[in-house]
C-alpha cells in the first residue's frame, strides 16, 4: 500500500491535554511510515469540536483513523457518524459513550474518579464555566506515570474545557 493509499491517522486529545501530548504517538508513527496528525481539539462542544475534527479531515483529503483520549472519545465517535473517510475509530483510555450520555455522566457513573475534587471553575464570557485541573493536583490526577518536569509542563499547557462540552451529550446514534 503506498503512503497516498493509507489512511492517515488523527489523533484527537481530551479535556486538560493539548496537541502535544500525543508527540510521542506521532513520532512512533511516522517511524514506521505512517502520517499521523495531531488535531488540536478546541474542548468547547461536543458538536463544535467534533465539527472541527471533521474540518480537519476534510483537509486532509484522505481516509482517517481516528484516534481518541478520554473526553476525545466523544469527539470522535460525533465526528465519524456518516462520514465515509472514516475508516476506523480508536479508542485510548477514552469515553465510548451511548446515545445521550455526557463524559460528566460518564465520569461520574463509577467509583473511584477523583476528578470532580481536582478542577478549578471560572465563568466564561460566553457563558458557562471551563474547568482546569488545579497546578497542585495536576501530576498525580493527570500524568502520574510522567516525572515531575514534564507534569508540571503539561499542567501550564493544560488546554481547559468548557462545562457544556463536559455536559453535552452524544447525539448520534451510531458513528
Amino acid at each position: 500500500m503506498t503512503t497516498a493509499e493509507q489512511p492517515v491517522v488523527v489523533l484527537v486529545h481530551g479535556a486538560f491535554a493539548e496537541s502535544a501530548s500525543w508527540n510521542r504517538v506521532v513520532q512512533r508513527l511516522h517511524g514506521r511510515g505512517l502520517t499521523a496528525v495531531a488535531a488540536a481539539n478546541p474542548l468547547r462542544s461536543v458538536e463544535g469540536d467534533a465539527a472541527y475534527v471533521r474540518d480537519v479531515i476534510v483537509g486532509i483529503g484522505r481516509p482517517v483513523v481516528l484516534v481518541g483520549h478520554s473526553y476525545g472519545g466523544m469527539v470522535i465517535t460525533q465526528a465519524a457518524a456518516g462520514n465515509d473517510a472514516v475508516q476506523a475509530l480508536v479508542y485510548v483510555a477514552a469515553f465510548a459513550p451511548e446515545p445521550g450520555e455526557s463524559a460528566l455522566a460518564l465520569s461520574g457513573k463509577f467509583e473511584g474518579s477523583s476528578l470532580g475534587g481536582a478542577l478549578v471553575a471560572y465563568p466564561v464570557s460566553s457563558g458557562g464555566n471551563e474547568f482546569r485541573i488545579a497546578e497542585d493536583t495536576f501530576h498525580h490526577q493527570f500524568c502520574a506515570d510522567l516525572d515531575a518536569g514534564e507534569a508540571a509542563l503539561m499542567a501550564a499547557t493544560q488546554r481547559p474545557v468548557t462545562e457544556q462540552a463536559l455536559t453535552d451529550g452524544l447525539t448520534v446514534s451510531e458513528p
